[in-house]
């Protein structure tokens, strides 16, 4: 309830505010709120920004970290143009009578790369193995749903999985301190980091256990009332930004250090092993088996909300909102 509240509040911020889009001398200033603190699922516009193809393209792009109340309220309120979410993340925001104002115009990986992370020597490869094992949940429903629904589908019971409050920041540390069983990643980074440690670790994923739940996370998501009123700026600024991603998979050491050095937080300062080897795992997730970068596919877009909407965790049938394909380059 208290998010519903907090996206009703979001709306009406959104409906008072104009977007904060201005021109500045020859180029167009535009905000681009970022969802955490720079990682590599970002690095395609930290490339864009450091090879200058978004000042080529007449745009001052600046890069902001996420507000506490998040980057998809930032976008809906039009204080950015353009931010980084999820299509799982989106569903609370769209799932109204009036939906908030965002829409999907790219997706950064093509397929969900996220999992159950756990010791190697618990031999817990699928979902039955999380009977009896304590779990760091971040307690969302679509998160317990999901699994749930792997477990029953494996014959396992769910309520034998013991949940404790997710507040893990290094999770092969807390896997080898036995402080947790299992614990859910995105294998981007915490399985790259999980290969890195000394900890032998075991790993099964959502998409190969179901297609519905190969959803899409993350995608840069637009405003509305921007989309709709500069629709060649929103183009423009999607083509330099599918250009520093094509920088990324082709060169991406080169793009880590990039990505290193346009943190602005510093939190990347003393990992770049890890940067790198995030990098290169990622380096042919942006595009995999998509006909050209950014694209959603409709039938997998929709699968996802379809289920949503079977499970009972939204109240509207979802499918065919959310997200537009007519923005990229490809298109």
């Amino acid at each position: 309830m208290k998010k519903i509240i907090a996206l009703l509040l979001a709306l009406t911020l959104a409906a008072s505010l104009s977007c904060s889009f201005a021109e500045s001398g020859n180029l167009t200033k535009i905000t681009f709120c970022l969802d955490w603190t720079p990682n590599t699922n970002h690095t395609g516009v930290y490339a864009a920004q450091a090879l200058g193809y978004y000042r080529e393209a007449g745009l001052d792009v600046e890069i902001v970290q996420p507000p506490e109340n998040g980057a998809l309220l930032m976008c809906a309120a039009g204080q950015a143009q353009f931010a980084v979410d999820a299509q799982d993340t989106m569903a609370a925001s769209l799932d109204l009578e009036q939906p908030l104002g965002i829409t999907s115009v790219a997706a950064l990986i093509q397929h969900n790369t996220s999992g159950i992370l756990s010791r190697a020597e618990d031999g817990i490869t699928s979902a039955k193995g999380l009977e009896n094992r304590v779990y760091a949940t971040w307690d969302s429903p679509i998160e317990l749903a999901m699994l749930r629904y792997c477990m029953e589908k494996e014959g396992a019971d769910f309520s034998k999985l013991k949940l404790i409050p997710n507040n893990v920041t290094d999770e092969p540390a807390a896997l080898a301190a036995h402080q947790i069983d299992a614990v859910w990643i995105f294998y981007g980074w915490s399985g790259v980091n999980a290969e890195l440690s000394d900890v032998k670790c075991g790993y099964w994923d959502f998409a190969s256990l179901s297609s519905d739940l190969d959803y899409y996370t993350p995608v840069i998501l637009a405003n509305n009332d921007f989309l709709k009123n500069h629709p060649d700026t929103a183009r423009a600024f999607l083509a330099a930004t599918e250009k520093g991603y094509r920088y990324a998979i082709e060169h991406p050491e080169e793009a880590a250090d990039m990505l290193i050095e346009g943190d602005t937080t510093g939190s990347l300062r003393d990992s770049r092993e890890l940067v790198v080897a995030s990098q290169h795992w990622l380096a042919d997730k942006y595009i995999a088996d998509a006909a050209d970068w950014g694209i959603v596919d409709v039938d997998r877009w929709n699968g996802f909300y379809s289920w949503l909407n079977a499970n009972g965790l939204t109240s509207h049938d979802l499918t065919g909102m959310g997200f537009s394909n007519d923005y990229l380059s490809g298109e």
